[in-house]
């Protein structure tokens, strides 16, 4: 896999992504996959599923934020604008936590 940014500890990944290539490469490379077994595989693997919970709060969050018209469609010309207005949707999502409603 070609990621551009430095090199991550671990990839969390759905079933989609259980194959013993996949995990054979990221091994190589030192990244530790967190992948669920599909369930029709011969041999289990383990899966750290403290670990794996932390990707479905990150869905869950990209799925927040893409409530959010402008986002979905990436209205914005420049990385700069749309970063920006990431950065309102996010606060517009999470101010109601901080702010007392009695």
């Amino acid at each position: 896999m070609a990621i551009p940014v430095a090199k991550p500890k671990a990839l969390l990944a759905d079933k989609g992504y259980d194959g013993d290539a996949v995990r054979e490469n990221l091994l190589m490379h030192g990244i530790l996959p967190i992948i669920p077994p599909k369930s029709n595989r011969r041999e289990h693997i383990s899966c750290d599923f403290r670990r794996y919970r932390d990707r479905n709060r990150i869905e869950r969050m990209f799925g927040h934020l893409k409530q959010f018209r402008r986002v979905a469609t990436r209205y914005d010309k420049t990385a700069l604008s749309f970063a920006s207005f990431l950065n309102l949707a996010a606060i517009r999502r999470w101010l109601p936590h901080f702010v007392n409603a009695t």
